[in-house]
């Protein structure tokens, strides 16, 4: 008897939760950058400490998470995550001291992993089945960029509408104002979708197939004997600091571009846009082409548009150069977002022990949540509003983007076959 794959409805509430749960900690600080460092009072190293902290609670959620993905369902853990994550939008939305945002970004470190990113991708394996790990994986990172885009969207027109000023002349204070219904709109979407999750995300018959009663310390050290698995740490390493780079894009508009805080927030929500467009590309050709050359291709074009931004060359005066680099820099990091996990099952990782291997991987892949906000926000703050320090920024992602690059080559030569 032919066994049946869970529906297409499946991976569309996995879509929307898996990209609804990062809105708060991670969308909307991304797309409206410059108005979250004002209306917090914060520069961009503490905005950085911020996510250090979620990167720290992360790294220990990623381990005793992963397991837990092994041992239960996916439905009422994505749903609960999604909860206890809004609950901290209520929080953010009252603007709290230096040392209870971070208190805050810990609790997301914790409601965003623990329950709910093992679980997310153990799902998406098993909906890909064997032929279709690029389609599963493509249409998730690219479906969660469509979420992210229109979330960035809708929070860019839910800002304009209750800024009773223009952005040149708005004060601080009305800025404040239309930024808090802002994050109030999220937090209720964030719980309606995790309703959704719990009455409709049905789980598979066959995920009763892949779900292990205890996860012993044999299972552990198999997983850790696995070369796959230690190179998809440094892949998912590398290819991870491009994507918090991203974060400085609209920044990059305000200060080097010289746009207002209205039209960067727009250019991030371009890049929200590329990032669907890109993993769904990526994810209808990778399992009609080699997905471990594409993963190789997709370094190489963010190492284009890191070198790009590096030279110096994007100035006010080229629009359309700076458009294409973000074009470029986009497609690079968003391609590589879609295939890093897409390659697990060609990298011989039994799928039993999804949830274990994306834990182990996810505490070296992921460790850019500690390092990499502190360290381009001192990039940044070493010259303030100048185009230098955003060079040096590009300089970090295109040494990153190089070695990921030779990693991902190095697992196309070892199971590209």
């Amino acid at each position: 008897m032919k066994e049946t794959k869970p529906s297409w409805f499946y991976l569309l509430l996995l879509i929307l939760s898996g990209e609804a749960i990062f809105i708060l900690p991670f969308v909307l600080p991304r797309v409206f950058r410059p108005t979250v460092l004002d209306v917090l009072e914060l520069d961009n190293v503490q905005l950085g400490l911020c996510f250090s902290v979620y990167g720290l609670v992360a790294m220990v959620s990623y381990v005793l998470g992963g397991p837990l993905a092994d041992k239960y369902q996916p439905r009422k853990l994505i749903a609960i995550a999604l909860w206890m994550t809004a609950l901290g939008g209520f929080l953010f939305a009252q603007y709290p001291d230096f040392w209870v945002l971070q208190v805050l970004y810990g609790w997301w470190g914790f409601t965003t992993i623990f329950l709910f990113w093992a679980p997310m991708i153990k799902a998406t394996r098993i909906w890909g089945g064997a032929d279709s790990q690029g389609k599963a994986f493509g249409f998730l990172d690219g479906g969660r960029g469509l979420t992210g885009a229109l979330f960035g969207l809708m929070g860019v027109v839910v800002f304009s509408f209750f800024l009773l000023e223009s952005p040149e002349i708005a004060t601080l204070q009305d800025r404040k104002d239309a930024f808090t219904y802002v994050l109030y709109f999220s937090s209720v979407i964030i719980i309606l979708v995790g309703v959704l999750v719990w009455f409709f995300m049905k789980t598979s018959d066959n995920d009763d197939k892949v779900i292990r009663n205890r996860i012993s310390w044999a299972d552990i050290k198999q997983v850790l004997k696995l070369p796959s698995v230690w190179l998809l740490m440094v892949i998912i390493l590398c290819g991870y600091v491009g994507y918090k780079i991203t974060d400085v894009i609209s920044q990059y508009a305000e200060e080097v571009m010289l746009y207002n805080q209205v039209d960067s927030a727009k250019v991030g929500t371009l890049l929200q846009f590329l990032r669907p467009a890109t993993g769904i590309l990526f994810g209808l050709i990778a399992d009609k082409l080699k997905i471990t050359w594409l993963l190789v291709v997709s370094f190489i074009l963010t190492l284009i548009g890191g070198l790009l931004f590096a030279s110096g060359l994007i100035a006010p005066t080229t629009t359309l150069l700076f458009f294409m680099s973000v074009v470029v820099i986009a497609a690079g990091v968003y391609a590589t977002r879609a295939l890093y996990f897409g390659v697990m099952h060609v990298g011989k990782i039994p799928l039993t022990l999804t949830g274990t291997a994306v834990g182990l991987i996810s505490l070296i892949g992921y460790t850019p949540d500690v390092f990499a906000g502190p360290a381009y926000g001192m990039l940044l703050d070493a010259h303030p509003g100048e185009e230098l320090g955003h060079q040096n920024v590009f300089w970090m992602l295109s040494v990153f983007a190089f070695i990921g690059g030779v990693a991902a080559f190095i697992y196309q030569r070892k199971y590209g076959k």
